[in-house]
């Protein structure tokens, strides 16, 4: 069992690349086109990495599963290897029929050919407006402009945006079997966000060597810490996915639960996914205001992620951020309706360090300083709900007038 002191031993392993992405790892090349499926700003991105990493992805719990979410799973069932991504926005290619699918297969087969893969080696993705179809000739000239060894990985985070306002990226390294080990990453996300995926999507790589059940097993643990605690708006699209390639070219003892140096690989992991879903949330359509909501005191790890998306999730909460507002009485309104058991006269808030509710009733506080604090464009809600030993983040934006102006107009 993994003590706290291994976990920050592993936490302090962890070295920050200033210019490091997702071609970061060895063996990894991306790269953006402007093809013609938007006005003017690129709109087709590409990844591709020299020998087929293995692969993990978790997808959107939307029902209406777009075309490019379905061919992507198809491709990693096969095999659990991948050895290139093609994905596009302004179009979501979703609720688009037997089209759609065949487009997104189009997309896939194109690409393998081009790179000489395999089909079945080839994820897709797409973003944008749904209930429209791909213009396949404008993507089909995208595909052919492909080029690996044309290294241009700022503008594979360039070509998969769509309302947000810059690019996410960023890359680690770590040290196991006395190898230098990177894990890079990507991600697009702006509206649409909800806590359970979002609309967004995230792509990360790896040069460890990993084993495909503990890859799997990690990224779907690291999601409900990170892609699953997140939230702009209340709504979750239907072409969300985050998808990682360990392509093993450092060759390292291939990685598992059981090597000595798992935790530090889970730990870098974590926090590539944690920064990015952050990136995410503080990109929010219209947002001015990072905010994070941790839960501590719960008795279990369900309660915590529970209650800290119920706070972060409240239209109310985020528009007193946005005004500065030191409104506890709405931050307190969406722990009680969070579903959660929980003892009221327990419960404690404050914001930053400025305590506002104390066993459940409020004390007293400056408003002008509590006012001065949520003006920062980073806002901490600490919610204590007891003396149990679970603790979660949820992390989310403010709600402001731009967003109703951005989406008013979405498609126009």
């Amino acid at each position: 069992m993994q003590t706290v002191k291994d976990k920050q031993a592993a936490s302090d392993a962890l070295i920050i690349l200033p210019e490091g992405d997702i071609a970061s790892p060895k063996g990894f090349t991306a790269g953006g086109v402007h093809c013609g499926i938007r006005k003017s700003k690129l709109d087709l991105g590409w990844l591709y990495s020299e020998v087929p990493a293995v692969a993990a992805g978790v997808y959107t719990l939307n029902l209406f599963q777009a075309a490019p979410l379905k061919v992507t799973q198809a491709s990693i069932a096969n095999d659990q290897l991948i050895q290139a991504l093609v994905v596009n926005s302004g179009v979501a290619n979703a609720c688009t029929g037997e089209q759609g699918l065949k487009d997104a297969y189009q997309m896939r087969d194109q690409l393998a050919s081009k790179l000489t893969v395999k089909p079945e080696h080839v994820a897709v993705a797409s973003t944008g407006v749904i209930g429209e179809l791909l213009p396949m000739t404008n993507v089909s000239k995208g595909i052919d402009m492909i080029n690996p060894s044309a290294q241009t990985s700022d503008q594979f985070e360039t070509a998969i945006l769509t309302t947000d306002t810059r690019e996410k990226g960023i890359a680690v390294q770590i040290t196991i079997d006395h190898k230098t080990i990177t894990i890079g990453g990507a991600a697009k996300g702006s509206g649409m966000i909800k806590p359970n995926m979002a609309t967004m999507l995230g792509f990360v790589t790896t040069d460890a060597a990993v084993e495909a059940t503990a890859l799997t097993d990690s990224l779907k643990s690291i999601t409900n810490d990170s892609f699953n605690m997140i939230t702009v708006d209340g709504d979750t699209s239907t072409n969300d996915m985050v998808l990682v390639l360990a392509n093993g070219m450092q060759e390292n003892n291939a990685l598992s639960k059981e090597h000595p140096e798992w935790e530090t690989f889970e730990t870098a992991l974590h926090y590539v996914c944690e920064y990015l879903a952050k990136e995410i949330a503080r990109d929010g359509e219209g947002a001015t205001k990072l905010i994070e909501v941790e839960v501590t005191g719960a008795d279990t790890k369900q309660t915590a992620r529970q209650i800290g998306k119920s706070v972060i999730s409240s239209n109310l909460v985020k528009t007193a951020i946005h005004g500065a507002d030191a409104n506890w009485g709405r931050i307190i309104t969406a722990v009680g309706y969070a579903g959660e058991a929980l003892d009221p006269d327990q419960v404690s808030v404050k914001l930053g360090d400025i305590l506002v509710v104390e066993n459940g009733v409020p004390v007293t506080f400056s408003e002008p300083e509590a006012k001065q604090y949520l003006e920062q464009s980073t806002v901490l809600i600490q919610v204590n709900v007891g003396k149990g030993p679970e603790q979660a983040t949820g992390y989310g934006c403010d709600l402001s007038y731009d967003y109703v102006r951005i989406n008013a107009s979405y498609r126009t």
